[in-house]
């Protein structure tokens, strides 16, 4: 009987050991859709020099902030900054804290399954990671229309401020993301995000 309980104990203590050996376990990737991201600005277009407040979004809470740190991408306009990296120096740019990155990938969301780590570029004083101007970044303005259209295919790869990943699809720049952009959309439902975004919130791990 003794023998057996010996024997108990120690299966019970290798088992343990096992168990601690495996590591914590991995959080899960979070998938979601984010609808009508306002984000405003004045001037451009003739109206003088852009300006106004950059819309920051938290990829972690999955939601927009005022964190002057706590942020991983902002939107002002059709521009998209990361916290990473120094300001290219317009108005009201909030200063870079964190390590972020990002670049552009071609193909579905789907397609996308993993990070190309050597593909990451920052914000810098001549461009940023993510370029601005029609057919340059995510999207075409279409001028007889006077339309912002996100181009399709084009998925916007992200190294959050803390070394997390994350891919975002942007789907719309209108308000509630209409199939059909009118005339009126065009002039006053504008600014409006509505994208699709996957978070890979652990540590070192690249894969969507």
């Amino acid at each position: 009987m003794k023998k057996f309980l010996g024997l108990l104990v120690f299966a019970l203590i290798v088992w343990g050991c096992s168990s601690d050996d495996d590591g914590p376990e991995l959080l899960q990737v979070q998938s979601n859709t984010f609808t009508n991201l306002y984000a405003p600005q004045t001037g451009g277009q003739g109206q003088g020099p852009i300006e106004g407040e950059f819309t920051r979004f938290d990829f972690a809470s999955g939601n927009t902030t005022t964190s002057s740190t706590d942020w991983d991408i902002a939107f002002r306009g059709t521009s998209i900054i990361i916290n990473g990296g120094v300001s290219l120096g317009t108005t009201d740019e909030p200063e870079r804290t964190g390590t972020g990155a990002a670049y552009i990938a071609t193909g579905t969301f789907a397609d996308i399954a993993s990070v190309t780590r050597s593909e990451f570029v920052q914000d810098s004083a001549s461009g940023y990671a993510i370029p601005s101007g029609s057919g340059n970044g995510w999207y075409s303005y279409n001028p007889m229309a006077n339309t912002i259209e996100p181009i399709p295919g084009r998925i916007l790869v992200i190294r959050t401020r803390d070394n997390r990943y994350a891919k975002v699809e942007i789907l719309s720049y209108y308000k509630d993301a209409p199939e059909t952009i009118t005339a009126e959309i065009a002039t006053n439902d504008l600014r409006y995000y509505t994208f699709s975004y996957a978070y890979q919130p652990n540590e070192g791990s690249d894969n969507f």
